[in-house]
This record gives C-alpha cells, structure tokens and sequence, in this order.
C-alpha cells in the first residue's frame, strides 16, 4: 500500500525543517532527488526543493533513496535511542542518505515554542516540563520494572544466572579441573613406579 504525504503532514515536516536553516542549507544541494520512505505498508515519497524544503514527489518519479523503518523502531527513534538509527536501512544514493540519517539524528521540533503561540509562553513552558517528566518517569518506571524482572529470575526464580554464581561455577569448574589434571599426574606415576 502506498501513501502520499498528505498536506498538512508536508507542512508539518516543512515547519520542523524551516526551524533549523541548518537543516535547509544542508538539503539545498539535493535539490530535484527523490526520496522513498518506508514504514510499514506505508511509502511516503518526497522530493527536495531548491530551497531545502521537501514536497510530495511526483506519482511515479525514481527514487534517489529508499529508507525502510519497521514500525517497532518508531518509539525507539521518538526517544533517540542510538542503536535504533542503525537498524534504519538506507539503499540509493549514499551521500544523501547521509544527510538524511544526520538529519533523524540532530534535527528536533521545538513543541514548546509551537504551543506557545496557541496557550502563550507559560502553559506552553508548563505543559511542556509536564510532558518531559512523564516521559523521564516512563523510562525511570520501565527501567525499575527491568531491573526488578532481572532480579526476580536470578534470585527468586533463577531463570537467569547471576554474574557472580557464573563466575563461582566457572572458578569451581577451573579448579576441578586442575585437581584432575594433579590426580592423572599421580596415576600415571605411580603407573610408572610399577613397571
């Protein structure tokens, strides 16, 4: 299935663009290439502009990249979470696809700025500090929840091996291992003083 970009989505990713001129001056030398992202049965085509802006690209134009995103990367990419850029597949025109995986990388929508031109600057700066402590305490719950997990199946129920009872077998198993190789040692001595 295929999806155009609709309006209001264009001009969304155009704002975030046009708030960072980096970005823009970055894109110019681009201009006129075509590139295809894929999430999912989604495909969203975009051509560069000679501004720096993107539009939606022409039905049937070549793409100059093609980017594939699973949807599972999605909440991963939204926190900025390193290892998800590099599952990102990228194939066609390698420079670009450098601008535009720095682009995913460094390029940010200030959404407090955005609201604050709807509610004004301090709910806006409100709202905002309320949504970066949920989001702070999301990852601060869900790590709790992991390392609680992790401790209940090495200790509670021990699914999982802690460190230290690896590393104790491990060392016991080292030992054992030299006791027999003294007692073979023996063996073959006394073996020998038989003979």
């Amino acid at each position: 299935m295929s999806r155009v970009l609709p309006r209001p989505g264009e001009r969304a990713v155009n704002h975030v663009l046009r708030g960072s001129p980096m970005a823009l001056e970055r894109l110019r030398p681009h201009a006129g290439r075509t590139v295809g992202f894929h999430v999912g049965p989604f495909v969203i085509v975009l051509t560069v502009q000679t501004t720096g802006e993107v539009a939606s690209a022409v039905a049937g134009a070549p793409r100059d990249l093609d980017v594939r995103i699973s949807p599972f990367l999605l909440p991963r990419l939204a926190a900025g979470e390193e290892a998800a850029f590099r599952e990102i597949e990228m194939q066609g025109d390698a420079e670009l696809a450098q601008e535009v995986s720095f682009l995913a990388r460094n390029l940010s929508w200030d959404a407090e700025e955005d609201l604050a031109r709807v509610v004004g600057d301090i709910a806006a700066h409100r709202m905002a500090g309320a949504a970066r402590s949920l989001a702070r305490w999301s990852r601060d719950a869900t790590l709790r929840m992991a390392q609680g997990a992790a401790e209940y199946w090495t200790e509670e129920s021990p699914l999982i091996a802690s460190r230290v009872k690896v590393e104790s077998f491990a060392r016991e198993v080292s030992e054992l291992r030299d006791a027999v190789d003294r007692l073979e040692k023996r063996v073959e001595r006394l073996e020998g003083s038989k003979r």
